[in-house]
């Protein structure tokens, strides 16, 4: 509320003032606004008129919300012109103000002109690049920011084409392990033929020149079919 009595109500009369008064509630949107109880600093000019008193001036506030593009903290002073008409009692009309005794209530018109003069996408600076749409990230923190943008519509071949690559890579391996395994089994078996023969064979005639005795009778010695018997 402003006091009003040091004026005179002869029209023309003038007075300026300068006041600070706290932020009302409501001074704000969605994304930003006047916090209550903050600095309202108003330069004004009180003039006398026939039908009441006509307030005009400034209204300086400082405004706090969050960047539309990057959501971070950002500040906006505010200056805002009003003019408004306070009638005196008798004199009002239904779009007036009135003067209430030697007072008149500023916050409606302060909060109108205030709230009106707030941006409705406040941004903390022209060139905020915002936030990634892919990942939330603040791209002015990293201006090299970027994901591989995949078209959708080649989702479905890219996956018919990768489980192509792991099904050959699967046969790949298979026929790798055939050969590898045949060889080695190929390449053990020859040589535990060829060791057990050569083993025996050695063995058998080492027990042959031992004895001094061939393993086998010879055909002399074999007994004949038909011959004499002894007596």
């Amino acid at each position: 509320m402003l006091d009003t009595h040091e004026l005179d109500r002869r029209p023309g009369t003038l007075r300026t003032i300068s006041v600070r008064e706290p932020a009302p509630s409501d001074l704000r949107t969605e994304v930003i606004g006047v916090p209550e109880g903050a600095d309202l600093d108003l330069d004004l000019r009180l003039e006398s008129v026939l039908d009441g008193i006509l307030v005009s001036g400034t209204v300086h506030a400082l405004a706090v919300g969050e960047c539309a593009r990057c959501l971070e903290r950002l500040e906006r002073p505010l200056a805002v012109e009003i003019q408004e008409l306070y009638a005196y009692p008798g004199h009002e009309s239904e779009d007036t103000s009135v003067v209430e005794g030697e007072l008149i209530d500023l916050e409606p018109t302060v909060r109108d002109a205030l709230v009106t003069d707030l941006p409705l996408a406040p941004v903390c600076r022209e060139d905020c690049p915002g936030l990634c749409p892919q990942c939330g990230e603040l791209l002015a923190a990293d201006l090299g920011h970027s994901h591989e943008m995949v078209d959708t519509r080649w989702a479905a071949l890219r996956s018919l084409v990768a489980a192509g690559d792991e099904s050959t890579a699967g046969a790949t391996t298979g026929d790798n392990g055939y050969r590898t395994g045949h060889h080695t089994g190929h390449s053990a078996g020859h040589h535990t033929g060829h060791d057990t023969g050569h083993h025996t064979g050695h063995h058998t005639g080492q027990r042959a020149t031992v004895s001094g005795e061939p393993l086998t009778p010879s055909i002399d010695d074999r007994p004949r079919a038909g011959g004499p018997k002894e007596s």
